[in-house]
């Protein structure tokens, strides 16, 4: 398959998650919807269904423009560079981050799709880092100096913002990036 191809099938899955979260905010705002309560609740039995759908669901227009950009490059990069396990990497931090906030995090409801996009840097980053290969190497180096300031976001700095998604997602990650280290990606 020529690289064009291997950049457009790297798109599909970001863009549509993209569609769909950009939908369901235009279905907010059109129809003073707030669909809030679809978020993660942690340790209520309700709360279980924000694990599918807190990551689609964000509560302003600034919210949702800050996760299409870095969704859209980190996604589109992890499918790219690490083919083979690119998509179960990205189902991993899809979902493991609102599991372990749902166990963990702060009786509020926590949204939004940073829980994804922090366990995908730091999977891009640390990858780089332990495979040892100068296209991984690259491509970790790249996110760092694009994304370094996510590190403050797993730090408790703002009332309404989830550090747990945050710190879910970078250890999620990181994580992966130990679990997939001797996995071919190509």
């Amino acid at each position: 398959m020529s690289p064009l191809g291997n950049v457009s099938i790297s798109f599909i899955v970001p863009s549509r998650m993209l569609f769909i979260m950009w939908l369901i905010f235009f279905i907010q705002f059109n129809y003073g919807i707030d669909l809030t309560m679809f978020g993660l609740l942690p340790r209520v039995g309700l709360g279980l269904v924000g694990i599918i759908t807190a990551p689609l669901i964000h509560g302003s227009l600034l919210h949702l423009i800050s996760n299409t950009l870095p969704l859209l490059i980190l996604g589109v990069a992890l499918y790219f560079f690490y083919g083979l396990i690119g998509r179960s990497a990205f189902l991993y931090s899809y979902f493991i981050p609102s599991v372990l906030v749902w166990i963990f995090g702060r009786q509020v409801f926590h949204i939004g799709a940073s829980g994804l996009i922090y366990s995908m840097a730091f999977f891009l980053f640390v990858s780089g880092i332990i495979r040892g290969e100068l296209k991984s190497l690259v491509i970790g180096i790249v996110v760092a100096v694009a994304y370094g300031g996510l590190i403050w976001g797993i730090l408790p700095t703002s009332e309404g913002v989830s550090w747990e998604y945050h710190m879910a997602g970078t250890i999620v990650g990181i994580s992966l990036a130990f679990i997939y280290r001797k996995k071919r990606i190509q």
